[in-house]
């Protein structure tokens, strides 16, 4: 079997529900990345020797370099923003309680935390709206999501990948309308707040879509004509189902949803990637509704998740991004075998006319063995092509 396409051809066909030559293949992004210690493990074992750059600090992703992300034949590039030149973040080194910790506020006054001694991911550890109303709301110093400095080379940068990499190319995650409520807020409270305070909600709900409607129309200026795929997302669901009353992410989260849904397609002709964990085929008609072309990471393990089923009742709605093995209890703990038959599997219900990008259920986790990582990318490169099209 031979490749016939670049990278940026064979995606452009799959998110397109058109068969390419071979099942694109992704990873280094903010859902579909690794962790850095997964990662040290998985260099050590090809024999390389590089520098480690984190992509994002509080999941303690890397940054995959290009040996090895060629290696795995990665069809994707990432293209992100940055913070504002007024914002001046970083991790700051603490200690509490005897214990050190790696502390980083992010722009919305979030802090997350992470101790010294164990170095796996931050939690959050404030929440700058715990005890605030809804006139607290009406006060607060929320980002500028149209700041210009954020968007400063990203043309320069997002065109010279365009003219010199064969590569698609997919934003950073961003388009966070739900999930950045609760970490303002705290997740125990907020889910308080959605029974008897909803107005709450949806006044904070409010700030979070203009950050990222003003977010969008200053990145989509500058790159909207060049970029493949917009990654957004908000979770819904957990391992057996919804995450919250389904009734109250209709009549209020998903009219938030879709209109930032919309407003990006009305900006680009870019796919538009949604990312939830968990069992949320119930959700699948909701988000193809607001426009969403592809649904990550496709938690195979979850309830209702099954991937022949998956790809009957959506797959020529939808495109299937993930799903690539059991990220829970077959990529850490199976042997190398089993990973690659639970690949061939997969690939089998999911690449079948096109619409699927194969990865991991996530990011790949701390511990998971650096063979079983080897195994899953090259059964993805070696079941992965299509028979050859007449």
């Amino acid at each position: 079997m031979k490749e016939t396409m670049t990278s940026r051809e064979r995606l452009v066909k799959a998110i397109n529900h058109q068969v390419p030559d071979r099942v694109p293949i992704d990873l280094g992004g903010f859902q579909t990345g690794i962790h850095k210690l997964a990662y040290q493990e998985l260099i050590h074992y090809l024999g390389l020797k590089e520098e480690i750059q984190i992509l994002d600090p509080v999941q303690q992703l890397v940054k995959p370099s290009e040996t090895v992300l060629q290696r795995f034949h990665v069809d994707t590039r990432y293209l992100c923003a940055k913070a504002p030149d007024s914002f001046k973040g970083g991790i700051v080194k603490q200690r509490r309680n005897g214990r050190g910790w790696h502390d980083l506020k992010d722009e919305f006054g979030v802090v997350w935390s992470m101790p010294d001694d164990q170095q796996l991911y931050m939690d959050i550890s404030h929440h700058p709206l715990a005890e605030a109303t809804i006139k607290d709301i009406a006060n607060y110093p929320f980002p500028l999501g149209s700041d210009p400095s954020r968007f400063a080379g990203l043309r320069k940068t997002a065109s010279q990948m365009r003219k010199e990499t064969p590569y698609a190319i997919c934003t950073g995650i961003g388009g966070v309308v739900y999930e950045y409520c609760w970490y303002m807020r705290g997740l125990e409270r907020w889910f308080m707040d959605m029974l008897d305070n909803p107005a709450f909600c949806e006044a904070l709900l409010e700030q979070t879509l203009k950050f990222w409607l003003d977010y969008y129309t200053g990145f989509m200026k500058e790159v909207g004509d060049l970029v493949d795929v917009v990654m957004i997302g908000d979770d819904l669901a957990g391992q057996h189902g919804p995450l919250f009353s389904p009734d109250f992410y209709r009549t209020v989260v998903k009219p938030r949803q879709k209109k930032l849904v919309q407003y990006i397609r009305s900006l680009t002709r870019a796919k538009i990637w949604y990312h939830t964990c968990g069992g949320c085929t119930i959700y699948i008609p909701e988000l193809i509704d607001n426009g969403v072309d592809i649904l990550n990471p496709v938690q195979i393990g979850a309830k209702g998740m099954e991937p022949l089923e998956l790809k009957r009742q959506f797959g020529s709605q939808v495109v299937f991004w993930g799903g690539g093995i059991d990220a829970q209890h077959i990529l850490p703990f199976a042997d190398v075998d089993t990973v690659r038959q639970e690949v061939k599997k997969n690939l089998q219900a999911f690449m079948p006319g096109g619409g699927y990008v194969f990865n991991n259920v996530h990011n790949i986790q701390a511990q998971v063995p650096p063979e079983n990582i080897v195994a899953l990318f090259d059964a993805a490169y070696e079941y992965g092509f299509y028979p050859a099209q007449k």
